[in-house]
């Protein structure tokens, strides 16, 4: 804490969680230490157009206090070894009690003889986003250690791509499945119609006389239906 005669800020350092691309917030907290007077305060930066204030100036009365909020706009590179050399000040000065926060005006921090203004200055600190958390004694051997959990990730690596192998080559193997399955439907409704069509010849061979021309034929027709029998025979097995 940064006390004076007339106010005491919190914190006297902005820590500004760190992360690219991303904003970021912190609090001051201006307290008027005064027991009678009211106070003006104003908060300035060095680097305007990478902060937004708020508020930036107000009064705060007497044993009052006031939160101000500091953000700071996105960032699109870290600084060297995650130093800034960004500084704030905040200035305080004794108004009237009929003094509002609309009524305070830069020209009330101009010193001039017979004017008392406080000023405090504050660094910027950057702190890291998301901190690792310390590790406490013992840990490796009352839990996980880190050599148990790059091994558990590798076997659970191995058994995802198992796993994946073993799909494609059900897959594969489902597909072949389906495909002998038609090639033997198709065979077997071959043979039907082979079938039909020999018993109707052999019902028109029975109500005709020329049966030299016939015979050949029918001779043909029973040697194809047996080579497509066998043939289904043995993709059967």
């Amino acid at each position: 804490m940064t006390t004076g005669d007339l106010v005491n800020i919190h914190p006297t350092e902005l820590k500004f969680p760190f992360e690219l691309k991303k904003q970021s917030s912190c609090s001051l907290q201006i307290s008027n230490k005064t027991g009678t007077q009211v106070v003006a305060f104003k908060v300035k930066t060095t680097n305007p157009r990478k902060y937004c204030v708020r508020p930036n100036t107000g009064v705060v009365l007497p044993g009052d206090s006031c939160n101000v909020t500091v953000t700071m706009q996105a960032q699109k590179e870290a600084p060297l070894d995650m130093q800034c050399r960004d500084k704030f000040l905040v200035q305080s000065v004794i108004v009237s009690d009929a003094t509002t926060s609309k009524d305070v005006l830069a020209e009330m921090f101009n010193k001039e003889p017979g004017r008392v203004i406080e000023d405090f200055k504050l660094r910027v600190v950057y702190i890291p986003a998301n901190p690792p958390s310390p590790v406490p004694e013992g840990s490796e051997e009352e839990g996980n250690s880190p050599r148990t959990d790059f091994a558990t990730s590798q076997f659970d690596d191995h058994v995802s791509r198992t796993l994946e192998e073993t799909n494609e080559k059900s897959s594969e193997a489902w597909s072949m499945i389906h495909k002998l399955t038609e090639e033997k439907t198709s065979a077997v409704q071959q043979s039907q119609k082979l079938r039909q069509e020999l018993e109707m010849l052999r019902r028109e061979s029975s109500n005709k006389q020329a049966g030299g021309g016939h015979s050949l034929v029918l001779m043909l027709l029973v040697g194809l239906l047996g080579c497509v029998i066998g043939y289904i025979l043995n993709f059967r097995t």
